[in-house]
């Protein structure tokens, strides 16, 4: 696996994506970037010098920066600064999340801009290298003075702050100190403003949202494959998607998901093609589809703007100086700043929740024309398989599983930014954030849409079978499909049961067997990025080109 570099800069959603996922890190070895580094760190010690007043160098925080510090504590200060933000419990954050916090507060001290000496920055590749993850929790940021408390925990571990720093390494849960010897590091004492940079930026929300993001766009790409399966089934028309259409209303995303429908049509032999107004055989039915399908790409092209929009801005985050204070190694200056507010951050999390809702609601609705014959145009109720059996009800239960998901994950979609308390921290923190509950909420919603779409995924792979069947008299769909989405559909197919059978569809009999074994393996499947994300590789590469990265 390419080994990630850390600048300070460039840094995409794949990038973290695939260091959350285990790649190796390196620092950059850009000369200007360590004469950076150097600088902002003697830029400190020359003010300290002077006698100049520097908010959590001299004076305590927050609230309390009235309250200033003699030199014989500068070292205990910054000592403090982590100590006092071992304050939580709670649910942990998971691995990955843990490991894009990592990367994200190593990036934003390459920028040379926080007065921390490199040797610190390198326990992070150290840690991350070795796999070591220390013990990092949920709850306690309001993503205002940074993300306080979970960096504080990263911080206080790579340092050996003491002994009560919890690690993860080898498949054992150690103290920081035994963990720092097996890597042949020693605790290290802060000096002055380094717990400060340790801990007042944005990096463990945006690790979050920037996982998140990653998991939105494979989704997005994920769900058009689902589309194309279901307008194969219900026999849609291909026009569309045509680009005359979108040239005359050219939102960007309208426009990405009419093609990308389109790529992923051609070629299908039960599509309706409807060149030069050739709509033969529609007499006695809708001379159009209905609008989720006819509307498809007007419905889809704000969503896929406001994911990739919000990956955007959480990759800005990403690569950005975000503690108090920051000095300009150049010119020697040093700022008391705000570019410790996750807004950003928070926002797109709240969209991005707000965007995947209309995403499942898009689903739900067309699951529900394929469950109905009135509306599949000929499909078995509840797409059973054997029809002919006397007590098959096919899909029911497995559509009210899914009609359980969809408005969870709309309910998800409710924003949270705008909730921020007005009095925190002795109301200094009188606006903040939020951004570590809004991308934490986006996590837990990605985790529903990804069971959401593996049920969605085994009803098009039914769907789509049973109309090969009444069309070619072979369950096996990859006849009739086009070539794009027959890979999607035989991929999808032997994650849920085995390879396509032209006997029978994938669920025949009720009794043959269970349907959660089946949407199991689906969702493995998906929770893993396998086949079936490789079935769909095209579509989901061109999503992250527009959200400016390649693949993780």
């Amino acid at each position: 696996m390419e080994i990630v570099i850390i600048s300070g800069e460039d840094l995409t959603i794949g990038d973290i994506r695939r260091v959350a996922l285990g790649a190796t890190v390196k620092l950059s070895d850009d000369a200007e970037i360590h004469r950076k580094l150097t600088a902002s760190r003697d830029v400190i010690r020359a003010g300290i010098a002077r006698g100049e007043q520097i908010y959590g160098v001299t004076t305590l925080f927050g609230g309390m920066a009235d309250q200033y510090v003699g030199p014989d504590l500068l070292e205990e200060v910054q000592r403090l600064a982590l100590w006092q933000h071992k304050s939580t419990t709670g649910p942990r954050l998971p691995a990955e999340d843990v490991r894009a916090a990592m990367l994200l507060r190593a990036n934003s001290l390459m920028k040379g801009a926080s007065g921390i000496r490199t040797e610190i920055i390198e326990r992070f590749v150290t840690f991350l290298n070795a796999g070591a993850l220390p013990h990092v929790y949920q709850r306690g940021s309001i993503g205002a003075s940074g993300d306080l408390v979970p960096l504080a925990y990263i911080g206080g571990a790579i340092l050996g702050l003491d002994k009560a720093f919890l690690v993860d390494v080898d498949g054992e849960t150690l103290d920081s100190h035994t963990v720092l010897s097996r890597l042949g590091l020693k605790p290290l004492a802060l000096e002055p403003k380094e717990g400060l940079a340790l801990n007042n930026g944005t990096g463990a929300c945006t690790g979050v949202a920037a996982n998140a993001s990653g998991r939105a766009l494979d989704l997005l790409a994920l769900t058009l494959g689902i589309h194309a399966l279901y307008a194969q089934a219900m026999l849609s028309t291909d026009q569309s998607f045509h680009p005359f259409i979108h040239s005359m209303k050219p939102h960007s995303g309208q426009v990405w998901a009419a093609q990308q429908m389109a790529e992923l049509v051609a070629g299908s032999k039960i599509m309706r093609n409807e060149a030069a107004g050739d709509r033969a055989g529609r007499f006695g039915k809708l001379i159009q589809d209905r609008y989720s399908l006819r509307c498809l790409p007007q419905y889809l092209g704000p969503i896929v703007d406001g994911i990739v929009n919000a990956a955007r801005q959480v990759t800005v985050e990403a690569n950005c100086a975000n503690d108090n204070p920051l000095i300009d190694p150049d010119t020697s200056e040093i700022f008391h700043t705000g570019n410790f507010l996750a807004q950003y951050t928070g926002v797109a999390m709240d969209q991005t929740r707000y965007f995947i809702g209309l995403l499942a609601k898009h689903i739900d609705v067309q699951i529900a024309l394929l469950m109905t014959p009135e509306f599949s145009y000929g499909l078995n109720a509840s797409l059973v398989g054997n029809a002919d059996g006397p007590s098959n009800i096919g899909l029911k239960s497995l559509q009210i599983g899914g009609n359980s998901m969809m408005p969870l994950i709309s309910f998800y979609g409710q924003s949270i930014v705008d909730r921020f308390p007005t009095h925190a921290e002795q109301f200094n923190q009188n606006i903040n954030s939020q951004a570590m509950n809004s991308a934490n909420l986006a996590r837990e919603s990605l985790d529903v849409l990804e069971h959401y779409l593996a049920v969605a995924l085994f009803c098009g792979v039914q769907a789509v079978e049973l109309r090969a069947k009444l069309v070619g008299d072979s369950y096996d769909a990859r006849t009739v499909l086009s070539p794009a989405t027959a890979a999607l559909y035989e991929a999808a197919r032997t994650a849920a049961l085995g390879p396509p059978d032209a006997a029978r569809p994938v669920h025949w009999n009720d009794f043959d067997g269970f349907i959660q074994p089946r949407i199991e393996g689906l969702l493995a499947d998906i929770v893993s990025r396998g086949k079936t994300f490789t079935a769909i590789r095209n579509v989901r590469a061109s999503v992250y080109g527009l959200a400016g990265g390649s693949l993780p």
